[in-house]
C-alpha cells in the first residue's frame, strides 16, 4: 500500500515538473514574441553590446552538450566500463541540451522564419555558416549513436558511432571558439588559445551537469551510486576543473604579453567594474576553488558535496561567459591605435548593459526546453545506468 501511495506521489510530481518546464519554456516565448513585436531597444542589448543574456546561456548549453559526451566517449572509445553504462545518458543530455540552446541562439537572432535561407544559401567562407552543418551533423550522429547504444541488434556498431561522435564533438567545440578567435577587431577575442579553452571547459562544465542529472535519476529511482564509482567520476572532475581553470589563466596572461591588449586585461580584471568582482569571486573562488576543495577536502567529497560542486562549476561557467561575452563587448574598440577617439555614436566609451527579463525568461526558456526533453525521455526509455559490481580498469 505505501508503494502504491509512493508511485502515485512520484506520477504527479513528474506531471507536476513537466507542467513548470512547459510554463517557464512559454514564458521564453512569450519574451520571443514581445522581443519580435517592439524590438530588442526592451532588452539590454544596444549597439555596442549586440550578444546579450541569451548569448550566455546559449553558448553554455551549447558547450556542456559537447562535453558531456565526454562520459559517453570513455565509456565506449576507452572502453571503461563505469561510464559505458551512462553513455545513454550522456547522449540524451548532449540532444536536450544543444536542442535548447540552438532554441535560445536562433530567436535571440531574430527572424526564425528566415532560418531555411541560412541553411539553404551556404556561405564557405563564414564560420558562422560553418556551425550550422556542425550542430546539424551533431544532431545525427548523436541519434545515431544512441541507436546503437538502446537497439540491440545495432551494438556492434556502437563503437564506431561512438568513435565518430568523439571527433565530431571536439571540431564541433572548436568551432565554437573559433567565432570568437576569428574576431580579431575586439582585443577581448581574437586569440588562437580560444578554441583549446572551449574544449576543456566544456569537460568540466558538460560532466558537471552530469553529476546533477545523474544524482536526481538516482535519487528519484531510491538507489545510491556505488562510492567507488562516485569516488572515480569526482575526482574526474576535479581534474577537468583544474585544466579548464588552467586554460583561462593561459588566456589573461596571453593577453597580457601583448601591449595592445594589456587596457583591456586591466579593466576585465581590476578596474571594470562588476567584470573583476564576477571573475574573481564569481568565477576563479566560487566556481573553481570552492569546488575543487569539496571534491579533494580530506572529510568531504561525498555524494551530496559533489552535487554541490557540481553546481558551482555551472554557476561560475555562467559567470565566466557573462564576463567573456558582455564584458569583452563592453570594452570599446580600438579603431585608431595610439589615439583616443569618442562620438556621439559611443566610440571610446565603456559600454553600459543592464539585462533586461526578457533576456533571462529567453535564456531560462532554452534551459526548459532542455529539461522537458530530459525529463520526458528518461520518463518513457530506460536511461537509468545499470552499473554491474564495480572492478577498477
Amino acid at each position: 500500500m505505501a508503494d502504491l501511495t509512493a508511485l502515485r506521489f512520484k506520477n504527479r510530481l513528474f506531471y507536476v515538473l513537466l507542467a513548470a518546464g512547459g510554463l517557464v519554456a512559454l514564458a521564453g516565448l512569450y519574451a520571443v514574441h514581445m522581443m519580435e513585436s517592439h524590438g530588442h531597444i526592451i532588452t539590454g542589448m544596444n549597439n555596442q553590446i549586440v550578444w546579450g543574456m541569451p548569448h550566455v546561456f546559449a553558448i553554455f548549453l551549447i558547450v556542456a552538450a559537447s562535453g558531456v559526451l565526454n562520459v559517453a566517449s570513455i565509456g565506449s572509445v576507452f572502453g571503461k566500463s563505469i561510464y559505458k553504462a551512462r553513455a545513454p545518458l550522456a547522449s540524451l543530455l548532449s540532444i536536450a541540451m544543444l536542442a535548447g540552446g540552438l532554441t535560445v541562439l536562433m530567436l535571440d537572432l531574430g527572424r526564425p522564419d528566415r532560418v531555411i535561407v541560412a541553411a539553404t544559401n551556404y556561405n564557405p567562407t563564414s564560420v558562422f555558416a560553418w556551425n550550422v552543418l556542425l550542430y546539424s551533423g551533431m544532431f545525427t550522429l548523436v541519434a545515431l549513436y544512441l541507436w546503437t547504444m538502446m537497439e540491440r541488434r545495432m551494438n556492434p556498431w556502437s563503437k564506431p558511432a561512438g568513435l565518430a561522435v568523439f571527433a565530431w564533438r571536439f571540431i564541433l567545440t572548436t568551432g565554437t571558439g573559433l567565432i570568437f578567435a576569428f574576431l580579431t577587431a575586439r582585443q577581448a577575442y581574437g586569440s588562437a588559445i580560444l578554441p583549446p579553452m572551449f574544449i576543456v571547459l566544456s569537460f568540466a562544465w558538460g560532466l558537471a551537469v552530469f553529476h546533477v542529472v545523474q544524482k536526481v535519476i538516482y535519487t528519484w529511482n531510491e538507489k545510491t551510486l556505488d562510492p567507488a564509482i562516485l569516488q572515480r567520476t569526482r575526482n574526474l572532475l576535479g581534474v577537468f576543473v583544474i585544466g579548464a581553470l588552467y586554460m583561462v589563466a593561459t588566456y589573461h596572461l596571453t593577453n597580457l604579453y601583448f601591449a595592445h591588449r594589456t587596457g583591456f586585461e586591466h579593466f576585465i580584471l581590476v578596474d571594470g567594474g562588476i567584470y573583476p568582482n564576477l571573475f574573481w569571486w564569481g568565477y576563479v573562488v566560487f566556481g573553481n576553488l570552492v569546488p575543487l576543495l569539496l571534491i579533494y577536502f580530506p572529510g568531504l567529497g561525498k555524494s551530496t558535496c559533489v552535487l554541490v560542486a557540481s553546481l558551482l562549476v555551472i554557476l561560475g561557467a555562467f559567470v565566466l561567459l557573462y564576463v567573456f561575452i558582455i564584458g569583452g563587448q563592453a570594452y570599446p574598440l580600438d579603431i585608431f591605435p595610439g589615439y583616443q577617439v569618442s562620438s556621439t555614436f559611443g566610440d571610446g566609451q565603456i559600454a553600459i548593459y543592464h539585462p533586461s527579463i526578457y533576456e533571462f525568461l529567453l535564456g531560462f526558456g532554452g534551459l526548459a526546453i532542455a529539461f522537458i526533453i530530459t525529463t520526458v525521455s528518461v520518463r518513457v526509455l530506460n536511461f537509468m545506468p545499470n552499473d554491474k559490481p564495480y572492478i577498477p580498469d
